[in-house]
């Protein structure tokens, strides 16, 4: 949940003014401010973070909707006792990313958010130790594989980002060695592995002229983006994976996550190079930025169904995309329209094991996609592929944005402003889940 509204809010950062051509930015503001009310009742103290409600083994033996749930709520926190570094990071790095989003529009809301960022950060910092060692209940769900360092560096550099302040930048340029921003070259990037996503803000940061004396370091940073960069465009010393139909390919079980976030970083990158008037350097050649925003705009146009299934990979979008997504809300008839309780096992029985379409459509949910080989079945109990995830969601909206409404004319590496009327502002809570820009592959 934190990692997507980080993403979310890189998203408006820097395509919020396109998000406001089409007339989305208001939407998207409120979708980030629907998850950071959460993070700050779940922040109750400096050094306590609320984690996880409910388990995982209780609840995946229901199927029921959300308003029907009798499924344990048992709250799971971290402290000092049982620290957490890599989640109060991420939730450090969301809450620094959306300060900057409500910066002008609720200056208090900013600061607010930034105090939390603050000490989410020290939390993290000086009591290391993995979430899941803690809340153990998570780790047959969401286990942290990549540990904490690189939450930490995400987490400072959002936090410098959002503040300016020296003592971020120090921390990245003291510690970018000894927790592997400099040493790690990935070819993933997502919820658990951050590496990719700090070398490319610190590679920003090194454009910028901001690295100071930690330039040397901060371009071993940017070597390691780059690598990531080249991976992905088949053009590294180690390639990513790719089906048949050029979908980039990490594991089957949603694979797509995988797929937005790299297509984000590689839409955001090719604008700092092409601010910076440089290439992005491979090792089989030199690569203009356009290279790389077509290899994202590649991955979109497969997910909305320029594919070898002609499929959809986007729920409601185009003529041909999934009918039975692995969803309780979308596959149980809705509460206004039959009002009977749904028990645990009968959502099962009645639901779950219908072959019927969705009674509830998820509009603009991103499922977790096809296998190595571009094959996919839509079939409620394939949940590998046929499950929705916010974290799918929340890189894509930036590409959109940007690949509807273009460059936006200015300097990437230079600050943006985010203004959007108040009146845009509104109490309702939009689905993170849900959102889209509107984009067609075919005008881009």
């Amino acid at each position: 949940m934190a990692f997507t509204v980080t993403m979310m809010s890189w998203s408006i950062i820097e395509y919020g003014k396109q998000m406001a051509a089409s007339g989305e930015l208001g939407h998207a503001m409120n979708a980030i401010k629907w998850g950071t009310d959460y993070f700050i009742k779940a922040h109750p103290q400096p050094n306590v973070l609320y984690g996880e409600v409910g388990d995982g083994n209780t609840d995946h033996n229901c199927w029921q909707r959300p308003e029907d749930m009798t499924t344990d709520r048992r709250a799971y926190k971290i402290d000092p006792s049982n620290p957490g570094s890599d989640l109060a990071g991420e939730t450090a790095a969301a809450m620094a990313a959306a300060s900057i989003v409500f910066r002008h529009s609720d200056p208090a809301y900013s600061s607010e958010l930034l105090r939390h960022a603050y000490q989410l950060f020290d939390f993290a910092d000086k009591y290391r130790g993995k979430y899941d060692s803690s809340i153990t209940v998570a780790q047959k769900y969401y286990r942290s594989i990549s540990g904490y360092n690189d939450e930490l560096l995400w987490a400072a550099a959002w936090l410098y980002q959002a503040s300016g302040n020296q003592h971020y930048l120090d921390y990245l340029g003291k510690n970018g060695d000894s927790m592997g921003g400099t040493g790690w070259g990935m070819t993933e990037f997502g919820w658990d592995v951050k590496y990719p996503g700090v070398q490319t803000l610190v590679a920003k940061f090194l454009m910028q002229g901001k690295a100071g004396h930690y330039a040397p370091v901060f371009e071993r940073y940017q070597q390691k983006a780059e690598y990531f960069m080249c991976s992905c465009l088949g053009k590294g010393s180690r390639n990513v994976q790719k089906t048949p139909g050029g979908l980039i390919f990490r594991q089957r079980w949603n694979n797509m996550q995988f797929v937005t976030s790299a297509s984000f970083l590689a839409t955001v990158y090719s604008d700092y190079l092409a601010s910076a008037g440089r290439d992005l350097k491979c090792s089989a050649g030199n690569v203009a930025p356009a290279e790389l925003l077509g290899f994202a705009k590649s991955q979109v146009d497969y997910i909305l169904g320029d594919n070898p299934r002609a499929t959809s990979y986007m729920v409601g979008y185009g003529n041909n995309y999934p009918q039975r997504v692995h969803h309780r809300a979308s596959s149980i008839v809705s509460i206004k329209v039959n009002p009977s309780f749904v028990s645990c096992r009968g959502g099962y029985a009645t639901w779950f094991s219908s072959k019927g379409s969705d009674p509830n459509l998820l509009v603009g949910a991103v499922v977790g996609g096809p296998d190595a080989y571009d094959n996919f079945g839509d079939r409620r109990d394939n949940y590998e592929q046929t499950e929705p995830a916010t974290y799918n969601n929340a890189p894509i909206l930036g590409i959109l944005a940007r690949l509807n409404a273009g460059h936006g004319g200015y300097n990437q590496l230079l600050p943006g402003i985010i203004s959007v009327s108040p009146s845009l502002l509104n109490p309702f809570t939009f689905p993170i889940s849900i959102l889209v820009c509107k984009y067609s592959p075919q005008l881009y």
